[in-house]
C-alpha cells in the first residue's frame, strides 16, 4: 500500500510543529531540532516539515511504498509512459535510508517515489564543501528533478 508523502520547507520549527500538531490532533512521529514526521493514517499521509531551505513552501511530493517491489512498479509504469526517473538508490536523507526515484510532472512538481528501510541519526547526506561540489551537486539536482537532501 502506498502513503502519499508531502515535504514543507517552514521558517520556524516551534511554530510550524505547533500548527501542524493542531492540525492532526497529535504530535509528530520522529522529531529532530531542524525536522519533524507525522506518519498519519487517516488520510494515508506521511507529512514532513524542515527548515534546510532558505524559502518556504511546497519542496516536493511524493508517494512512499511498503516494499521495494512497489516502488518499482510505480518507476516502471512511469518508465513506460515515457516520463523521465532519476533512480537515487540507497539515498540518506531526512533522516532515513531509502531507495527512491524522483520524477516531474508536465507541469514541474518534484516527485519523490522511494522506500525506505532504515532510520538514521543525521538529517542526510554530507553536504559538499568545495565551491565547485556545490555547483556540481546543485546542477546535477535541478536536471534531475531530486535530491531533497542535496543542494537543491
Amino acid at each position: 500500500m502506498n502513503r502519499l508523502h508531502v515535504h514543507l520547507k517552514v521558517k520556524d520549527i516551534e511554530e510550524s510543529l505547533a500548527f501542524y500538531s493542531a492540525l492532526f490532533g497529535r504530535g509528530p512521529d520522529k522529531r529532530e531540532s531542524d525536522y519533524a514526521k507525522w506518519m498519519l493514517e487517516d488520510p494515508r499521509a506521511n507529512i514532513a516539515i524542515s527548515t534546510r531551505a532558505e524559502s518556504s513552501g511546497v519542496d516536493h511530493v511524493g508517494l512512499q511504498t511498503d516494499t521495494r517491489e512497489e516502488l518499482e512498479i510505480i518507476a516502471e509504469r512511469l518508465k513506460a509512459a515515457g516520463v523521465g526517473t532519476f533512480e537515487e538508490p540507497d539515498a540518506a536523507c531526512c533522516y532515513a535510508r531509502s531507495n527512491k526515484y524522483w520524477a516531474s510532472s508536465p507541469e514541474g512538481a518534484r516527485w519523490e517515489l522511494y522506500h525506505t528501510f532504515a532510520d538514521l541519526d543525521s538529517f542526510g547526506a554530507p553536504a559538499p564543501q568545495s565551491a565547485a561540489e556545490k555547483s556540481d551537486a546543485k546542477a546535477a539536482a535541478k536536471s534531475a528533478g531530486g535530491a531533497c537532501c542535496g543542494a537543491a
